[in-house]
């Protein structure tokens, strides 16, 4: 897997030329089809020394006489290690062919720009039958680009768990976990995770078998770092934390194309893809799955659950609402009908004296057929509660007053009863 980084060092130099004022190197590098192929890009390679500058050098890479990579091909600067990769997995369809990369480097610290042509001769190879596919929490792509790391995952497969593939097994597919579409971590001193495909000819071993039953409960959850299985203990003293929920162990006699992250699930449309490969012009264009593919998903229980739900509850209070209205009505009806019903105090009969005439004895006579008149109102001290007077239990039976007189002048309306005065 990692032969590229290898023979990076012992690959010689082809040519040096200078073409436009700018010194040209060329380097040949031997990949494989359906293999991971990774090749870092140092200053060393253009007899620069690193100054201990933050981002001193910046690469910018494309294929030859284009604007930008081969689909195939990806490019990644690493400031911890203060260089580029390139890295990628060459598909069967670019086998026994010879691919140019043209890369630019600029030294920010003498504005010095080199080129350099990397010919990448993809060999034809047999792709792999069987395919585990893993996410590692605690490691960041990077990190995986060792080949000493690479080794000691190998080895963890071949020793242990599938020896079976101990001739062939190799790296098909290798990339960051946040560029497949997972999370940052929350604080930036964490990893980011990288993403892991192993492949081989061979038949999966019995134990693979029996791990895979032990976790395909986990197939429904989209990650757990929290969960451990039988070879925990195996992978870790090896450095690597798996997510369980991201262990699959795939089957396919597919061409492992250029975006592992888009695997083909069966090949019943091989023969569809085949032909549209056929028409198509370009043959590095990234072929998009099929419409069928596609997964869909249904929205009708979610609207009528968030539909649902809020009726009943506005439904319940309405009710609610409509239950102390009618009962405040009902007190209000029943308070208004006993007050305009109510028993009407018994009427008192009035009297006031009024003569006939000036020689005539005043009569008693009675105020309730008669107008209402202030002038004749009766003054308190004529009550029969005055001192003196006689008390009757029946309100309605008063003695009879004596007769008036009339003293002095008799348009005067000074009026002389018992002696005394009053007006």
């Amino acid at each position: 897997m990692m032969k590229g980084m290898v023979k990076t060092l012992c690959t010689f130099l082809v040519a040096v030329s200078v073409a436009h004022g700018k010194e040209t190197i060329f380097i040949t590098d031997d990949v494989s089809a359906s293999e991971l192929f990774s090749l870092p890009i140092e200053p060393r390679m253009f007899n620069w020394t690193y100054e201990k500058m933050s981002e001193q050098f910046v690469y910018r890479s494309s294929l030859e006489g284009s604007p930008d990579l081969p689909p195939w091909v990806r490019y990644m600067y690493s400031p911890e290690y203060h260089s580029g990769f390139l890295y990628g997995t060459p598909p069967l369809k670019s086998a026994d062919t010879r691919v140019p990369i043209e890369i630019i480097a600029l030294n920010r610290l003498s504005y010095e720009t080199k080129r350099l042509v990397l010919i990448l001769t993809v060999h034809r190879k047999q792709p792999a039958k069987h395919i585990i596919q893993m996410k590692i929490d605690n490691l960041n792509w990077v990190h995986m680009m060792d080949p000493g790391r690479i080794e000691d995952l190998k080895n963890i497969f071949r020793n242990d768990l599938w020896p079976e593939s101990r001739s062939d097994l190799h790296v098909i597919f290798m990339d960051s976990a946040v560029k497949l579409g997972a999370r940052l971590p929350l604080r930036p001193q964490q990893r980011e995770g990288v993403v892991v495909h192993l492949g081989s000819s061979s038949e999966f071993s019995k134990r693979m078998l029996e791990l895979q039953e032990e976790i395909k409960p986990l197939y429904k959850i989209s990650s757990c770092t929290y969960k451990r299985t039988s070879v925990q203990t195996t992978f870790e003293n090896s450095g690597f934390k798996l997510d369980w929920c991201a262990f699959r162990l795939v089957t396919t006699e597919d061409d492992i194309t250029a975006l592992p992250h888009h695997p083909k699930e069966s090949h019943k449309h091989e023969g569809i893809r085949k032909d549209h490969q056929h028409v198509s012009h370009f043959p590095d264009k990234w072929d998009a799955p099929l419409k069928s593919e596609v997964p869909e998903r249904n929205y009708s229980d979610e609207i009528a659950i968030s539909f649902a739900i809020p009726g009943m509850i506005f439904a319940l209070l309405l009710c609610g609402l409509t239950i102390i209205l009618c009962f405040q009505h009902e007190k209000l009806m029943q308070k208004s009908s006993r007050t305009e019903y109510s028993p009407i105090a018994p009427n008192v009969q009035m009297v006031q004296y009024s003569p006939d005439d000036m020689n005539s004895t005043i009569k008693l006579k009675s105020l309730r057929d008669a107008p209402f008149d202030d002038s004749h109102s009766i003054s308190p001290t004529e009550s029969y509660y005055r001192d003196g007077a006689t008390h009757i239990g029946n309100m309605y039976m008063r003695p009879k007053p004596p007769p008036y007189k009339l003293a002095g002048n008799a348009n005067s309306p000074t009026l002389k009863r018992n002696g005394n005065f009053e007006i």
